[in-house]
């Protein structure tokens, strides 16, 4: 038996270590925002927060993540409760086909938390391992942007207090 959090909610599953995170977060908990894409931690449409930090989930293995807390993509955000950063992506019209989508947001959420002004550069450095083959990213640069614009209007609102769940 092993025991995770997933969006604060506590689990006990009886599933093997070495299963990768991805296919208990789909196959066992059926959380499937997060999407299977390599298979390798190459293209970032599985990623997921780990204790705040984004991870490759597909190869992850539970062991590894074992009583810690994990974030999905359904963690941060939902229809009709849009995170800031999920609003940026709707407002700029981001996603095309959307099967990175998730793991796209998750890593910008993870950036903004830690950088909520980023520059050109860090933008680029904190997305490089989220591969869009519809070729999305000036609008992906463009939704961070205006994302940590709304952040930094207002450092004390709950839009702020959202990304460094403060």
């Amino acid at each position: 038996m092993i025991e995770l959090t997933v969006n604060g909610v506590r689990h006990t599953l009886d599933v093997e270590a070495d299963t990768p995170l991805l296919w208990v977060v789909r196959d066992y908990l059926n959380l499937t925002g997060s999407k299977f894409g390599c298979g390798a931690g190459l293209c970032g449409a599985c990623t997921m927060h780990l204790n705040g930090s984004p991870i490759r989930s597909c190869i992850t293995p539970l062991a590894a993540v074992a009583g810690q807390q994990i974030t999905t993509i359904e963690g941060i955000g939902s229809s009709g409760n849009l995170s800031t950063v999920q609003q940026a992506w709707v407002e700029h019209n981001v996603p095309q086909c959307g099967y990175c989508q998730s793991g796209q947001i998750m890593s910008a959420s993870a950036l903004l938390r830690d950088n909520p002004n980023p520059s050109d550069a860090d933008i680029d450095n904190a997305m490089s391992g989220n591969i869009c083959r519809c070729g999305t990213y000036p609008r992906i640069k463009k939704a961070i942007k205006h994302a940590a614009g709304q952040l930094s209007a207002d450092r004390n609102s709950d839009l702020f207090k959202e990304l460094t769940h403060g």
